[in-house]
């Protein structure tokens, strides 16, 4: 490593009076920067119990183009942006380059860290990139907030050899290691609200007279199954309570198959609520549920046949089946490919992955960047577009055709198009599993088979966002090479290119993720890696064998343009 790239990672280099940055002052982006420009300020001034850091690298997400189309109705966003402008960029890693004396046990010029962007303090949030200053700029003051929040310390130390563009993007990364380890209850919640409701003619209570709510609602209108559940609630010290029609309730049993029963109660379930219909008879027809709730809620449906209740309450899959069939649905996009690759790379796999998108030219960048891997571990890559079949339902029949006909084990779901998930449903295999990744608005309606969920074992699980665990988590699989996170990076730029990365985020241009060093002193406009051989040569010659971005190739750029 030559001189002047060391002495910039040790922040050895005197420090600016000023730094460049990009304040949104509102919805579009014509409010970006001022006059569509990039704007000047005084370095900022830190306290004795906060850190000056600089920005090294960072990731344009799509959450970044919600606000701009938003604007301070952004629900992260509390004050008047006009006034005070966000600057927005929370895939960033950060160095210190100035600390307060009385962090200074703590602390050293030099140090690396990652940021956990949804921060909290009292309850109340201030995420990095939203009400704190993010890394569309080259330096930040860093408070008790960020260092002593709800959560803890929100900043995570990154090793010395990980490169800036490796650490970054383990913020997007998290987001999709999360959707495989999110976990859900086995019993209802203890000291939660239940509601027992349908018929419960034969339903006995099983196991789950051992589980301890702290208030039940007894809706049945089998006299029996009613009585039972109040003797048990009189020995189990569980309040027995009225329904009042606008209690949340943590846990809601559905006794028997009547679809208007099972849709009127779904929409009283509280946040992170399980939903459970115990029916020995097929329900009549589908069910609309709210899809959106399951993604942003963590909400989860089971669903038994038996007449023990307690027996839907089995661990939910959440990790993809080994040695299973997989469909990544939409996974020409920047988070398709993460889900694919992370598929193709953490053991154990399963034996076949289906990777499928609307447009076929984003297909044929997924076999160029993926069949070497899928033939290094042995797993069996297909890829169809819908644009290669005359119909839909053409299509379906040949991804049916893929697993056999027994269905899918997994289907990931990239496209927030419920015509394409309530589609997708059909193919799930018994005991499937769906993530619904892609985020869909709350009271977003889709129809479910219930039937599925009862009798076969089909699963549903969502989640949003990451947490301090589950970035800790994607940080190790990074810095132990189990995951390589420089292989999602599809184009580059410096500062002055954050509207171009914007735009092209906002447009779906590019297949991988876009990332900005804000800290270059030459200017480097939006380049995809393909651009790079007439741009900057020597990088793209550090590129690896199959034109990924490199450690390496980001040191030579780091050499050139510092």
């Amino acid at each position: 490593m030559a001189g002047k790239l060391a002495e910039y990672k040790k922040a050895n280099v005197p420090l600016p009076e000023k730094h460049r940055l990009w304040p949104l002052y509102g919805a579009g982006f014509e409010n970006l920067g001022l006059n569509g420009q990039m704007i000047e300020r005084p370095l900022p001034q830190y306290g004795p119990d906060e850190l000056l850091v600089r920005h090294d690298a960072c990731g344009i997400c799509f959450s970044d183009i919600k606000v701009i189309r938003t604007g301070q109705n952004h629900p992260r966003i509390y004050r008047n942006m006009q006034e005070d402008p966000v600057v927005l960029g929370h895939e960033v890693i950060l160095t210190v380059v100035g600390v307060g004396e009385d962090l200074r046990d703590q602390y050293k010029i030099g140090d690396r860290f990652i940021v956990q962007a949804d921060i909290y303090v009292g309850g109340v949030g201030y995420a990095y990139g939203y009400e704190i200053q993010g890394g569309f700029s080259q330096y930040n003051r860093i408070d008790q907030r960020v260092l002593n929040g709800d959560g803890g310390n929100y900043l995570l130390p990154v090793k010395p050899t990980t490169g800036y563009a490796e650490a970054a993007l383990n913020e997007p990364w998290a987001c999709v290691e999360a959707s495989y380890i999110v976990q859900y209850r086995t019993a209802w919640k203890e000291g939660g609200a239940l509601w027992l409701t349908g018929d419960g003619r034969g339903v006995s209570l099983g196991a789950a007279i051992t589980w301890r709510p702290a208030s039940v609602v007894v809706d049945a209108s089998d006299t029996d199954f009613a009585q039972d559940v109040r003797a048990w609630a009189e020995q189990a010290g569980v309040a027995v309570v009225e329904e009042d029609g606008e209690r949340q309730y943590d846990d809601i049993v559905v006794l028997g198959s009547d679809p208007e029963l099972i849709e009127r109660t779904f929409g009283r379930l509280a946040k992170g609520g399980l939903f459970n219909v115990v029916a020995a008879q097929p329900a009549p027809r589908r069910v609309q549920l709210d899809i959106g709730r399951l993604h942003y809620d963590n909400l989860g449906v089971v669903g038994t046949t038996t007449a023990d209740l307690s027996a839907a309450y089995r661990p939910i899959r959440t990790q993809l089946k080994p040695g299973g069939l997989v469909w990544v649905l939409g996974a020409g996009g920047p988070m398709g490919h993460m889900h694919l690759q992370r598929a193709l790379e953490i053991e154990p796999q399963p034996r076949k992955v289906v990777a499928t998108n609307l447009h076929l030219h984003r297909l044929q960048a997924v076999e160029d960047k993926f069949a070497g891997t899928a033939r290094k571990t042995g797993v069996q890559l297909v890829c169809h577009s819908q644009e290669s079949f005359p119909r839909a339902e053409a299509h379906l029949a040949k991804l049916r055709e893929e697993t056999g006909g027994s269905g899918f084990d997994d289907i990931a779901v990239m496209a927030p198009s419920v015509p394409a998930i309530e589609a997708a449903m059909d193919l799930l295999a018994d005991d499937g599993v769906m993530n619904v990744f892609a985020g869909l608005p709350r009271g977003t309606m889709a129809m479910f088979d219930i039937n599925a969920i009862v009798q076969r074992g089909v699963r549903f699980t969502g989640t949003s966002g990451s947490s301090i665990e589950d970035l800790h988590r994607m940080l190790f699989l990074t810095e132990s090479h189990a995951l390589s996170t420089n292989r999602s990076v599809a184009a580059i730029a410096g500062l002055e290119g954050v509207p171009d990365g914007l735009r092209a985020v906002a447009d779906g241009r590019f297949p991988g993720k876009v990332v900005i060093w804000p800290n270059l002193s030459k200017p480097l406009p939006l380049t995809t890696l393909e651009e790079l051989k007439d741009v900057l040569p020597s990088v793209a010659a550090k590129l690896d064998e199959n034109g990924n971005w490199t450690i390496e190739a980001e040191e030579e750029l780091l050499e050139l343009m510092l």
